[in-house]
């Protein structure tokens, strides 16, 4: 009887330090999202014109290998409140992009009116066209969602958290390689780290960084998802300032109908 204690005792303790050496070795379960105060936010924010074109030139060079835009129209990079390239960049842009004419079956440059490429194939990310809208960075308790009261739905925060989240940690599963990252679901993706300090040279002299370019490409699939947030902002302004003045004039014209014939009952 002592001897099978033992043994039980010693298959436990190994059963327990196998535990800790699991967990130890990457069985992460807790999702981080870093909150980030970006410029688009709060009921005044606006987007920032040079860090749309810096997020424009990381997603060119880095994240169009394996992601597409297909709801994304180029023509809309030139537009007010957006990346707002001049007509002539846009053309170039649009230009370096091929694609097949439905009518002829023949490759051509595209054109502003066309749309991003769209990526597909094995290894290929899914596309980034409404991603920032499609991903819920902040949560609650129990996925309530109250955190989204405070901090919004979180979408750019999740994208940069989700680059930013790499501590080059790796496993093997059923042949692939998966690598830790803090921000993904259930902590393991099979995307390696897309990006690295100085991968991309910004023209207006920002230090590229792997924060600077994730916050730049967050911003940019956020102006992707919702290029007219700024007017559909004052338009709610607006609408809010009607509203009070509307409620305003109701209330006084309520109270000189009524003031009569409160008085004489007062009387």
């Amino acid at each position: 009887m002592e001897g099978e204690a033992d043994v039980a005792a010693g298959a436990e303790a190994e059963a327990a330090s196998g535990a800790e050496a699991e967990e130890a070795a990457g069985g992460h379960e807790v999702q981080h999202i870093t909150d980030v105060a970006f410029s688009f936010e709060g009921p005044f924010g606006k987007f920032d014109q040079f860090q749309l074109q810096r997020g424009l030139q990381v997603y060119t060079e880095v994240c169009s290998a394996c992601h597409g835009m297909k709801q994304v129209a180029l023509r809309t990079l030139g537009d007010e409140g957006g990346p707002d390239l001049p007509d002539d960049q846009v053309r170039a842009y649009a230009a370096a992009l091929d694609i097949t004419d439905p009518e002829t079956g023949e490759d051509r440059p595209r054109i502003p009116t066309d749309y991003f490429p769209t990526v597909t194939g094995e290894g290929m990310g899914p596309d980034l066209s409404l991603m920032a809208k499609a991903r819920a960075g902040f949560h609650g308790p129990l996925g309530t969602g109250i955190n989204q009261l405070i901090y919004g739905i979180g979408g750019p925060e999740y994208i940069y958290s989700v680059l930013t989240g790499y501590d080059g940690e790796t496993k093997e599963q059923a042949g692939t390689t998966l690598y830790h990252n803090a921000a993904f679901a259930g902590n393991w993706i099979g995307m390696p780290a897309p990006l690295a300090d100085d991968q991309v040279t910004y023209e207006d002299g920002t230090p590229a960084t792997v924060d600077q370019m994730a916050k730049d490409v967050s911003a940019f699939l956020m102006w992707t998802a919702e290029p007219h947030m700024m007017n559909r902002k004052k338009v709610g302004f607006v609408s809010v300032i009607f509203l009070i003045v509307l409620a305003s004039l109701l209330y006084l014209t309520n109270k000189r109908l009524w003031a009569p014939i409160k008085h004489g009952r007062d009387v």
